[in-house]
């Protein structure tokens, strides 16, 4: 099983794992987005997902287990002159703030099955009436593929999981399918994924 140790390892060279770049489903809700709104990109690594959304004017906070990631996302931060803040904590366990953000970003966040349902409670916790839940994480049919993604079946997800995590928002896209991955040398290539988008009511 993967550890916060392990991860980093991983951050601790010079290059981005997943590249600097946003993930392409949070980029295409940028229509969506709106200065001052505040955001959480949990399992945010690097930094790539919550450096964009700082781009966009939104109030983000990245969050992930590594310190040595978050050290890297404030770093990108300060290069690209935005505002980030990070918090060094597992998202299973965080003490997610009662409607305290406008948007949440799960990209590619695959933790255990009891560890997943601990940080969608949080989640939906989190997120303000009318706030959004932007997922995007490796399916069961990614088994096999080059393109990323756990080794280990019950990290994966389905529409099923996000509809019984999630049954308190409202469904405003969930996609399950390919895709092309161009995410830094660690998401390279075809890939399938589900995709959602989530509105608290």
């Amino acid at each position: 099983m993967s550890t916060s140790l392990a991860w980093d390892e991983r951050y601790a060279g010079g290059s981005f794992q997943f590249g600097e770049a946003p993930n392409r489903y949070l980029e295409s809700l940028a229509p969506r987005l709106r200065p001052g709104m505040r955001a959480l990109a949990i399992g945010d690594g690097e930094g790539r997902n919550g450096v964009w959304l700082a781009e966009r004017g939104l109030r983000t906070t990245s969050l992930d287990w590594s310190p040595v990631g978050l050290a890297k996302a404030r770093a990108l931060a300060e290069r690209r002159g935005v505002a980030l803040g990070t918090v060094a904590a597992d998202a299973a366990a965080w003490a997610y703030p009662a409607a305290g953000f406008d948007l949440v970003a799960w990209i590619f966040v695959h933790l255990p099955p009891e560890d997943r349902a601990a940080a969608a409670a949080g989640v939906v916790r989190a997120l303000a009436p009318g706030g959004l839940l932007a997922l995007e994480c490796f399916s069961p049919a990614q088994h096999g593929r080059r393109s990323g993604g756990p080794k280990l079946p019950e990290l994966l997800w389905t529409r099923a999981i996000v509809e019984e995590l999630f049954a308190g928002l409202a469904v405003e896209e969930l996609l399950e399918g390919t895709v092309a991955l161009d995410e830094g040398p660690r998401h390279q290539g075809q890939a399938e994924v589900v995709r959602a988008l989530l509105r608290k009511p």
